[in-house]
């Protein structure tokens, strides 16, 4: 249990502030204190963790100052690191709440060694630029020397390009170890070479060397080396069975000389052959021996050669047997004997060389690069250009104290908060710009790399979307984004609608809708939708019913042409009327059927109460479009603008929901200005069908008739108040029945 003592000693936590933005709270990062303690601050409670350095409407410089590992993201520790060494550089942390481009050499603290120095730094880099007498430096200022230092032969990266010597002896050692091992980007953009690159290479190249003089009294030197080598092994292991077998025969036949002719194909074989077409790559051709089959036959090199292996003989006759045997005309068993001998020991040299990535060089021009003093040479200027690591160190210093002090705070306000996105004029970094389209405009637009990967968890944010892709006129750049409707409809929104996006630098690029993913956008739109289904429905099945009707009527048009030629003379079908009048007893019956119900339905809304009346038609409509406005409610509380940055690469720590309010900032509707004069009289308008009057007259009228045909305007009699209550009160007499006299019954016949 702890004392007194204990608690005392306990480290002081900061008081944070949040407030409640977006349906979850925010940290409010408005005090010196705030910005400091950040390291503090539970990383559960930060909106995001992680954001790709790519796709954001934010200075890619400033981007690749935070991101210290090169990985393409901007994660939390880099940004509390950032904010660390930024305050502590600064006399006033909170002005980086201003965002300036400009920052006063008096803003910076030079109490400690670290602001000294960087205070020193940018006096030097004004000097250059000759400006010793500002009392202030720029982004533009930096930014220009830091290009200018970058450019010169020795920055301080310890990287030397191609160009960064004179000499073309040296330029091409760079080049074959850029070629052979790789290189490192210097900071001129030109991939270059490190002293652990050289290092490498040489060590590599010592390494071959040493292999290729293991054996110098062998003659296996001879042959060749890279592919070439390769590929002689691999013909010499192929061809070697196929010149064992030609030897072998040969031998056979020295035994018996009557098995010659059985050893050489025979007269069958070569019909075969002679019925079709042959080439030197025929199988038929490849089974047979590489020469003809005689007693003590050297196998000939030139000449007399099966054509199917010529090609591979000679070559190598070329890559083994000249080097290893000399110039042959042919080859005897004995010499087969002697080159198999000493290959055996190339092949196992060959299978001992090291797997060096200078072998692409040639054993001349390794020697020479091992014979020179070219390590040693490198190593000095790789060490000039370190020298200035310092002079590169405080350039990169000043340089990340402007970007930070004029983007730190914003970036803040779009990863530990979203402070820039819940405003009366949301500008998140994330925001690419505005699409507009269908009289709407759209402010949530995000860029999209991947559409089909992107929408797989998009989806999940019940957010319409509408993926476009977007060209850019007069140039060939393309990109893709997806735009939030959180307002209006989407009865017109389909694929292949254009409009016109504009991004956040004011450029304008053509927009074509390629994918939707549809949500909800407003109650407005779940309220008709069921109407505009059952029209829908209604029209499908219309057309599929007018559609089988106009086929049924050409069909019998044409068999009742085609019955009319064939047929001429035929007696004409005397007239039915019965038929048609069961047709118009049908007809009637149905019209009647349908006034029925629709008296029915007129007679029950007229007995209603006056009150009753709205009440019936309001619930009416509840009971139509209420189940789809309740979906439509619940989606629209619950869009989440997490999965949409999750899909773009972003880690969202948070459900950042966007509301119904907050969703008409994000999309506004086209509305005409307050001070607009409007003309109602549309000379183009079409004209009213006089029909349409008639037809609802006449539906109005029928369902009165209707209504008092079943007395529902017959009022009922009203009785005397006295008496009803004495109906009430007093029951009717019982009359008694009166007995029947017993000489009144008729005598019963025997």
């Amino acid at each position: 249990m702890p004392t007194v003592a204990d608690t005392s000693t306990e480290k002081k936590t900061h008081q944070w502030q949040f407030v409640r933005v977006g349906g979850f709270d925010q940290v409010k990062l408005e005090r010196t204190e705030d910005l400091i303690a950040l390291a503090e601050l539970d990383q559960k409670l930060w909106t995001a963790l992680s954001c790709p350095t790519q796709g954001l409407y934010f200075d890619p410089r400033t981007l690749a100052l935070l991101d210290t590992d090169k990985d393409g993201r901007i994660r939390a520790p880099e940004i509390v690191v950032a904010l660390q060494w930024t305050t502590a550089r600064l006399i006033n942390p909170l002005d980086i709440k201003a965002g300036h481009s400009v920052l006063p050499l008096a803003a910076i603290d030079q109490s400690h060694p670290e602001g000294a120095k960087l205070l020193a730094s940018a006096r030097e880099i004004l000097k250059i630029i000759n400006k010793p007498e500002a009392n202030e430096i720029s982004v533009d200022d930096v930014t220009d020397i830091a290009q200018i230092f970058a450019q010169t032969p020795f920055n301080g990266d310890g990287v030397i390009p191609v160009q960064a010597v004179d000499d073309e002896t040296y330029q091409q050692v760079i080049a074959d170890i850029l070629s052979c091992v790789g290189g490192e980007p210097d900071r001129c953009g030109e991939m270059g070479v490190t002293q652990a690159k050289v290092d490498d290479f040489f060590s590599q190249v010592q390494a071959y060397i040493d292999w290729w003089h293991v054996d110098t009294d062998d003659n296996t030197h001879n042959l060749l080396l890279g592919e070439d080598a390769l590929i002689a092994v691999e013909n010499f292991k192929q061809l070697k069975p196929k010149i064992d077998d030609y030897f072998t025969r040969c031998q056979l036949a020295e035994f018996d000389p009557q098995a010659a002719t059985l050893l050489n194909p025979s007269i069958a074989q070569y019909e075969q052959l002679a019925l079709h077409d042959l080439s030197a790559t025929d199988l038929a051709l490849l089974a047979l021996p590489l020469a003809s089959i005689a007693a003590n036959k050297p196998l000939p090199l030139n000449k007399g050669l099966n054509p199917a292996w010529a090609v591979q003989i000679s070559q190598l006759n070329q890559a083994v047997f000249l080097p290893l045997l000399g110039r042959l005309e042919s080859l005897s068993w004995a010499q087969w004997q002697e080159a198999k001998a000493k290959f055996v020991g190339y092949d196992l040299w060959l299978q001992s060389k090291p797997a060096e990535a200078v072998e692409r060089l040639s054993i001349e021009r390794l020697q020479a690069l091992l014979a020179g003093d070219y390590q040693h040479q490198l190593s000095l200027l790789i060490a000039k250009d370190q020298a200035l690591a310092a002079e590169a160190e405080a350039i990169e210093s000043v340089e990340r104290l402007i970007y930070y002090y004029r983007d730190l705070y914003r970036l803040l306000n779009n990863f530990v908060s979203f402070r820039d996105f819940y405003s009366s004029n949301p500008h998140s970094i994330f925001q690419a710009g505005t699409l507009f389209l269908d009289g709407r405009s759209c402010s949530l637009c995000i860029r999209v790399t991947d559409i089909a990967k992107h929408s797989a968890l998009a989806s999940s944010s019940l957010i319409f979307l509408a993926y476009c892709d977007c060209t850019r006129p007069g140039t060939q750049e393309k990109m893709t984004i997806a735009a939030a409707f959180t307002g209006g409809d989407a009865d017109n929104l389909l694929v292949g609608r254009n409009g016109i996006f504009y991004d956040r630098q004011g450029g304008d690029w053509d927009a074509t809708i390629v994918k939707i993913i549809d949500h909800p956008i407003s109650i407005g739109q779940a309220f008709w939708s069921p109407y505009q289904r059952l029209g829908k429905m209604l029209a499908e099945q219309i057309e599929k019913f007018a559609a089988a009707r106009d086929k049924e009527a050409q069909a019998k048009t044409l068999a009742g042409s085609t019955a009319a030629i064939s047929a001429t003379e035929a007696a004409p079908v005397p007239f039915d009327a019965g038929k048609f009048a069961g047709i118009f007893a049908a007809i009637g019956l149905a019209i009647g059927a349908i006034g029925a119900a629709i008296a029915s339905i007129v007679s029950g809304f007229l007995s209603l109460v006056w009150w009753q009346m709205p009440l019936s038609l309001l619930g009416i409509l509840l009971f139509i479009s209420g189940p789809s406005m309740l979906i439509a409610s619940f989606k629209l509380h619950r869009r989440n603008l997490a999965p949409i940055l999750d899909a773009s690469g972003w880690a969202i720590n948070t459900k950042a929901y966007i509301n119904i309010p907050f969703g008409h900032l994000l999309t506004s509707t086209a509305k005409l200005p307050k001070n607009a004069e409007r003309q109602l009289l549309d000379p183009f308008a079409t004209k009213k069908a006089p029909w349409r009057s008639f037809l609802a007259i006449g539906i109005i009228l029928g369902a009165l008739v209707g209504a008092w045909q079943q007395n529902l305007f017959q009022h009922k009699s009203v009785k005397p108040v006295k008496q009803e209550v004495a109906e009430k009160v007093v029951p009717p007499a019982v009359v008694a029945p009166v007995p029947t006299p017993a000489s009144a019954v008729a005598p019963a016949k025997n």
